[in-house]
């Protein structure tokens, strides 16, 4: 029997932080660390988009553009990841096209190598911009995040049916995005398989602890073949945060 290869993307310098600590997590804080975890063999690494650009303008008095320059200085052997939230951008409202383009060209070029596109409504029309210039620029994988909630219409076939579009929409690969983890074990099962068999695309499985089921989930997941899991270092995991990454 073939062995699964599993990858390991490490949200602690992103995700896990907006999570526990709304992002305070200072780029000096994170400094010291940077050249250990790139020898660690993660996927990737999330570093950077969610609420880290508003914050670090906001309450760090930080400059999220050289953040990122820094953190890509110091990780040179390391995919970085980002979450953009389409036509959303890093903001609260739609941007025009042409900010989208010019913004996700940017983003490639200060560092980022994976970038995750979501839209809270599930709809495509709200990514096919970023997608677009993702794929323009060539060498960045674009994943799209499929927003997972619970209700009589979200069935294993409605996130089919939206990672179908995903899929000719261009994308590299699709996440589960349960950012409210309403996920359960065998839900998850269910889910990987419906959309490994309808979809040939990698599917990554995003989950948070707190419901206190994360670590469950993930596990049926990979059973069913799921491709790559997110978790976080153990400092920065459980409650809302994701499963420990040990």
């Amino acid at each position: 029997m073939k062995k699964q290869k599993v990858g390991f993307p490490e949200t602690a310098l992103r995700d896990a932080s907006q999570s526990l600590i709304a992002t305070r997590l200072s780029y000096d804080k994170m400094e010291p660390i940077l050249e250990t975890m790139d020898k660690a063999g993660y996927y990737s690494c999330e570093v950077w988009g969610g609420a880290t650009f508003d914050v670090c303008l906001r309450f760090l008095n930080e400059d999220p553009w050289e953040r990122l320059r820094k953190i890509r200085a110091h990780m040179p052997n390391t995919k970085l990841q980002m979450l953009l939230r389409g036509q959303n951008l890093l903001g609260y409202k739609h941007y025009p096209d042409d900010v989208v383009e010019y913004f996700v060209q940017k983003s490639i070029a200060n560092g980022i190598d994976v970038i995750r596109i979501f839209d809270a409504l599930n709809d495509i029309r709200n990514l096919e911009t970023a997608i677009n210039a993702a794929k323009k620029e060539g060498g960045a994988h674009v994943q799209v995040a499929m927003s997972f909630t619970t209700g009589d219409v979200f069935t294993d076939e409605y996130f089919v049916n939206y990672a179908k579009q995903i899929a000719d929409a261009g994308a590299d690969s699709i996440c589960i995005k349960d950012m409210a983890a309403l996920l359960t074990p065998y839900r998850a099962e269910s889910l990987v398989k419906a959309l490994k068999k309808a979809v040939d695309l990698p599917i990554q499985l995003h989950t948070h602890y707190t419901s206190g089921l994360a670590s469950m989930c993930l596990m049926k997941a990979v059973e069913a073949g799921c491709d790559v899991i997110d978790t976080a270092m153990s400092p920065l995991a459980l409650g809302t945060s994701h499963a420990p990454t040990e």
